[in-house]
């Protein structure tokens, strides 16, 4: 398996020789600079291959893009948003034609991945991503007041979102319009104000899981063939978290969507993101039994771990091996499928949403969420650790 590392470009605080240090020798990255739905250009790719790919020090490969955002309209209208599908080709043929060849992207609605806190705190001092149900009740109910939700949480949960609301200052509140409406960084949505937010909800009222299924395959149809002629891998990354949000219907959530796709679109091209935190976070997804089942079709992993709370929705990001995900297991089936493979083609993965802890807690230091380095340092080591000691074995 080959080890990569998010880096989100020149302004990421994380520099590459910080990667290197690190170990990994992939670097995952996207032109985020470059406005949802416009057509990536050679050039631009050509630049950024340039920085990640010169100077003296150890080599680094861009070897994968997280993401090219699919546009809105493309998930509201499938097939009819041609100039968007078309734009999205263009983008992948610029990559292909400067040999990067997988492709991760998404397909959630309105929002991209979701969390209600950036930086709760955890028992040792570090700070972690979490996802709090009664302060997400708190901002559907009281702060976007979608009509439907409240028809949606129990009077219960109700009351204890209504307590947390009334004990929000004007700064709590706008800390969770951020954190919620605002797009976190390397998200594929536009950033949103809450009359824009009700607006985008209001464009997708006729839009169920089953339109939006079919405007993922419309997509899909004429991105496969091109991807099929250029020998790109598309990854679709799992919904996160992997249940409906705001009343939107989600797709990618559990090994049935995912089953349902590859039979829609059979293409080679077609493939996962296996995204071990978002997955994990859905009890009911078997993890170890997904990567066997889905290992062919694997062209890159995140590796990263979630912790279910007491009231089964709420969750936060733990360390890599101590979440509910048993990640031994799924990383020994991930080596079993990677083993199979022709040596240019092993599994890429990288540490995902690590903690900020040691010297990223500085107030003074800069990170983005999910993204420090030491946190991530500390995943990707204990991941080579387990995965040298499965070579041993296998």
């Amino acid at each position: 398996m080959r080890e990569g590392w998010r880096w989100y470009g020149p302004n990421d605080p994380v520099s590459l020789d910080d990667v290197r240090q690190a170990g990994a020798k992939e670097i995952v990255t996207a032109l985020h600079q470059i406005p949802i739905g416009q057509a990536w250009t050679v050039k631009e790719v050509e630049e950024r291959k340039r920085i990640v790919e010169g100077g003296p020090r150890t080599p680094l490969a861009w070897t994968v893009v997280e993401s090219i955002p699919v546009p809105d309209d493309v998930k509201r209208l499938g097939g009819r948003a041609k100039a968007s599908i078309d734009a999205w080709i263009a983008s992948m043929e610029a990559l292909a034609a400067c040999d990067v060849k997988i492709i991760c992207y998404n397909f959630m609605p309105v929002v991209d991945w979701c969390r209600t806190d950036l930086e709760w705190e955890l028992p040792n001092g570090a700070r972690a991503l979490r996802f709090d149900r009664d302060r997400f009740a708190a901002f559907e109910l009281f702060i976007l007041e979608r009509p439907a939700a409240k028809f949606e949480y129990s009077p219960e949960v109700q009351a204890r979102a209504k307590a947390v609301y009334d004990g929000f200052t004007q700064a709590d509140i706008d800390y969770l319009v951020m954190v919620i409406a605002s797009a976190l960084p390397g998200s594929t949505t536009d950033p949103l104000t809450i009359p824009q937010f009700r607006d985008k909800l209001e464009s997708y009222r006729e839009i169920d899981a089953a339109v939006l299924r079919r405007h993922l395959v419309e997509f899909l149809e004429p991105v496969c063939r091109r991807a099929d002629e250029l020998g790109v891998k598309l990854t679709l990354h799992p919904d996160d978290p992997p249940r409906p949000l705001f009343g939107l219907p989600r797709i990618a959530s559990s090994a049935e969507d995912y089953r349902a796709l590859f039979a829609a679109v059979p293409s080679p091209a077609n493939g996962i993101c296996f995204c071990t935190g978002s997955l994990g976070v859905r009890a009911q997804n078997d993890l170890p039994a997904m990567a066997r089942e889905f290992g062919p079709r694997i062209g890159f992993a995140h590796l990263r771990a979630t912790k279910r709370e007491a009231d089964g929705v709420s969750f936060h990001e733990s360390d890599h091996l101590d979440g509910d995900v048993d990640m031994v297991a799924v990383v020994r089936a991930l080596l079993e499928e990677d083993h199979r493979r022709a040596e240019g083609s092993k599994i890429v993965f990288r540490p995902d949403h690590g903690h900020r802890m040691l010297d990223d807690l500085a107030a003074t230091k800069r990170t983005n969420p999910g993204y420090t380095a030491i946190g991530r340092l500390r995943g990707l080591a204990e991941l080579r650790g387990v995965i040298r000691a499965l070579e041993t074995v296998m």
